[in-house]
C-alpha cells in the first residue's frame, strides 16, 4: 500500500513537472502554437497548453516574430492580447468526513479521510495575441517588438 502511494506521487510529481513543448498544435484545442492570418500584415497568433501564463506569453511571442520575419517584415505591434487559465491549482488535498447511523436498535459512528492528487498535471495557460506587421524602424510603442531581437531573447529562455 506504501509503495503505491509512492508511485502515485511520484507520476503526480512527473506530471506537473512536464515542460510545454514549442511546436504547432495537431488541431483547434491541442497544446501547442497556432496561427491564422487576418489580413495581409494581420494574424491571431496563440499558443495553448502552456504549465504558465510566463511560457504562453513567451511561445506566442516566439511564434509571433517568426511570421514576422518569415513574411519580410521587421517588427510586430501586439494589438490584443487575451490569456486563459484552465485546470487546477495547489498541491494535494485531504478531505475527511464522518456520518453515524442506527438500525434496529444498533448504532454505529464512521470517520473518514481521504487524500487526493491531481494527475492532470495542474493548470494549464493559454495567450492569444493579434498582431500587425511593420518594416522599417520599429514604433516608439510600448506594445511594438523588434522580431529578431525577440526571436533571440526567447530562444534563450527555451
Amino acid at each position: 500500500m506504501t509503495r503505491a502511494l509512492v508511485v502515485l506521487a511520484a507520476l503526480a510529481l512527473a506530471a506537473c513537472a512536464t515542460p510545454a513543448v514549442y511546436a504547432p498544435a495537431a488541431r483547434p484545442g491541442a497544446p501547442g502554437y497556432s496561427e491564422l492570418k487576418i489580413e495581409a500584415d494581420r494574424y491571431r497568433v496563440s499558443y495553448a497548453d502552456a504549465p504558465n501564463e510566463a511560457a504562453a506569453a513567451d511561445y506566442a511571442l516566439l511564434r509571433a516574430a517568426e511570421i514576422t520575419l518569415a513574411q519580410g517584415y521587421d517588427w510586430f505591434i501586439v494589438d490584443n492580447r487575451a490569456t486563459n487559465r484552465e485546470g487546477q491549482t495547489g498541491g494535494p488535498r485531504i478531505s475527511i468526513g464522518g456520518g453515524t447511523s442506527s438500525y434496529g436498535g444498533r448504532s454505529s459512528v464512521g470517520v473518514g479521510a481521504g487524500v487526493g492528487f491531481n494527475l492532470g498535471g495542474g493548470a494549464k495557460s493559454s495567450v492569444s495575441l493579434e498582431i500587425r506587421l511593420g518594416r522599417g524602424a520599429r514604433p516608439a510603442d510600448a506594445n511594438a517588438y523588434d522580431a529578431r531581437q525577440v526571436q533571440g531573447s526567447v530562444r534563450q529562455r527555451l
